[in-house]
């Protein structure tokens, strides 16, 4: 689905200019604590946004699978609940946020066993 593609190569995009604001702004400002936290998020948006890509490619082979298209939208979740909340985190310094980034983690858990059902059932 070329949504899934489109969606994947912003969050890329997206994860390497906040990962370039980490190394060059952020490390100037944030205490080494946040700015790791920072780079996590920055490591798992870039990780499950190449997973969004490969759901879109799949359903490129496997249209109308409805797995797949959970698995992406679930990706999607899980970005802007684990990573989101780790950049809010990391600059506002609120330890509450914290809370939110298990969802996203649970979200990414989900996308990945739904990707595992749909390649067994399908491919």
């Amino acid at each position: 689905m070329k949504i899934f593609v489109i969606i994947g190569a912003v969050f890329t995009a997206l994860s390497v200019a906040f990962g370039a604001f980490g190394a060059h702004i952020l490390e100037r400002i944030l205490e080494p604590r946040y700015l790791e936290t920072w780079g996590t998020g920055v490591t798992y948006q870039m990780l499950h946004a190449v997973g969004i890509i490969l759901v879109g490619l799949l359903m490129g082979k496997l249209p109308g699978n409805t797995l797949l298209s959970w698995s992406g939208w679930l990706m999607v979740i899980g970005i802007l609940l684990f990573s989101g909340s780790l950049f809010v985190l990391s600059i506002t310094k609120i330890s509450m946020l914290g809370a939110i980034t298990p969802l996203g983690g649970v979200s990414f858990i989900i996308a990945w066993v739904l990707m595992i059902v749909a390649a067994v059932k399908y491919l």
